[in-house]
């Protein structure tokens, strides 16, 4: 149990499909999607829902651009003989123009999602019924899950701390989101929506685990979360503590601990199909605070690096996802070395030589470059003991991608090409877009040391994301390999109608998308030196 103890968990969402007529819904919102230029609803919608589109229309007060939205209230509304709408109120929420790109047209549906599920708060909404468009140009499927997306992620809230919830100018929650799937398939529905859910949920979960203190949320709660889904799904939990990390000669996981006064320790979790199959290893990095250690950060805006922890956050809780929704043709593998980095007494210090999994020898540079060394003990341990055909590792790793990409792009590093196109293709589809960085000697010799094998930062700060994971790639041999850089991403993310200020939860959706249909990988994967853009 941490310093501070844990608040209670914080109440999921629930979303379920409705077969009913939506004008019998008696709940608090009723909701219908409108594409810009189209002031149409289905035909089977009341008449006195279309009259009221048509007077907004012809007022100019809604024209169905993306997050715009009309209000009304049925009561008011002409329905002459028609049976009444039981809905207190029925929103209209604009889609904007169909895109012709599939990945802007996802898009459009979670960003309606987040603005109904926002103003469903501000009017303290707890039930709420949306109508799925039957003429947008996505499978039904695609079009459950996106908008489920945004309905959950968009409703989320981190209060779970707060004594008091007195304020009626705070929005309110959703409890329970219904959807009905119009003129869609019902069938298709249902399984988008089921997806949409657990994914959503699982982002959730992350955004709840980075939202937490250092004191709130340490290592041994991954690994008491870890122990946790896997009792309640087909996952498999390991949890190797300090005594099984020294016996194995994990250094750099131990010497980041080294001025803590909490434990370390890396969480293993295993979801195997079979054994012939290939195995996907997913490492994030658990870094529950950083301080900098002895080159200790600047006071100002220290309380953030509570975040350090995002790349583990998005690891652990994609397995919980990938357990709920299941895998066929791969074996997936998930590690979070978790550990502090404080300046106690016995803290590790610039000039330190230290030894990462497997022997090889590391100069210490910079103390605040620590998140490598954590990651490189568990590619290496990982690489070594499950043979991967494909590794990932997620991880708030450089501030130096910040000042590339900024807070709207996910770094991208990789020795193979196709692992670099397909994982650019799941950052499209999940709508969390990275961007590919380059790698070759040049930037690896800047990481070269008189004393040891390698030393853990350069001299200077130039191309500190790509010397950082040049690091990493020391350690993952010829296994095709990429690095997601998510510094800029995982918090102050480009904020949209389902994304918070804060915690974002990016990566988990991202690496479901690319697991779900994984295809053996070719032999050989192109350049490592050349980035490719989308």
């Amino acid at each position: 149990m941490s310093q501070g103890g844990n608040p209670p968990v914080q109440q999921a969402v629930s979303v379920r499909a409705f077969g009913g007529d939506p004008r019998e819904f008696a709940g608090d919102l009723l909701v219908y999607l409108v594409e810009e230029d189209i002031p149409h609803l289905a035909a089977e919608a009341p008449r006195s829902l279309h009259r009221a589109l048509q007077q907004g229309w012809a007022a100019g007060d809604f024209k169905g651009r993306k997050e715009e939205t009309l209000l009304v209230y049925p009561g008011l509304l002409d329905r002459g003989d028609e049976p009444p709408v039981q809905a207190r109120r029925v929103l209209f929420t604009g889609l904007g123009k169909q895109d012709d790109d599939i990945h802007v047209r996802r898009e459009q549906l979670r960003l309606a999602g987040g603005v109904i599920a926002r103003k469903a708060g501000a009017v303290k909404a707890e039930e709420v019924l949306v109508v799925l468009p039957g003429d947008f140009l996505l499978a039904a499927a695609e079009i459950a899950q996106c908008l489920t997306e945004g309905l959950v992620l968009g409703n989320y809230r981190f209060d779970a701390y707060k004594t008091t919830r007195e304020d009626n100018d705070q929005p309110g929650r959703v409890a329970i989101f219904h959807l009905h799937h119009g003129t869609l398939a019902a069938t298709a529905v249902a399984e988008g929506l089921e997806r949409g859910r657990v994914l959503a949920g699982a982002v959730c979960a992350a955004r709840d685990m980075a939202n937490q203190p250092g004191n709130g949320w340490t290592p041994a709660e991954f690994a008491d979360y870890g122990k946790t889904i896997a009792r309640q799904s087909r996952l498999k939990c390991r949890v190797l503590d300090r005594s099984a990390l020294q016996k194995l000669g994990m250094g750099g996981i131990l010497a980041v601990n080294q001025g803590s006064a909490l434990p370390p320790c890396l969480v293993v979790l295993e979801y195997l199909t079979d054994r012939k199959r290939p195995t996907v290893l997913l490492v994030g990095k658990g870094l529950t605070f950083d301080s900098g250690g002895i080159c200790a950060k600047p006071p100002a805006g220290m309380e953030d690096m509570k975040y350090d922890m995002c790349g583990g956050a998005a690891v652990i809780t994609a397995m919980q996802a990938i357990a709920e929704t299941g895998l066929a043709g791969v074996n997936v593998v998930g590690l979070i070395p978790a550990t502090e980095n404080l300046s106690g007494p016995a803290a590790l210090k610039p000039g330190d030589i230290i030894r990462q999994y497997g022997g090889r020898s590391v100069e210490i540079i910079n103390t605040d470059a620590e998140g490598r060394l954590i990651l490189a003990d568990a590619l290496a341990y990982g690489i070594e003991t499950y043979k991967p055909a494909a590794v990932i590792d997620l991880a708030t790793l450089t501030g130096a991608v910040i000042i590339g990409l900024g807070h709207h792009r996910t770094g991208l590093l990789a020795n193979h090409d196709v692992l670099a196109e397909r994982l650019l293709a799941a950052g499209d589809e999940a709508g969390e877009p990275l961007w590919r960085l380059p790698l070759g000697p040049e930037y690896r010799k800047q990481l070269d040391s008189r004393v040891a094998d390698i030393k853990n930062a350069g001299s200077d700060r130039s191309a500190g994301t790509i010397t950082a994971a040049c690091y990493l790639q020391e350690f993952v041999g010829d296994t095709p390999w990429a690095h997601l850089d998510i510094a800029g991403t995982a918090w102050d993310c480009t904020e949209k109608s389902y994304i918070p200020k804060g915690p974002s939860g990016t990566g988990v959706r991202t690496l479901a998308a690319l697991l779900r249909n994984w295809q053996p990988l070719p032999a050989t994967g192109g350049s490592p030196g050349e980035a490719q853009h989308p």
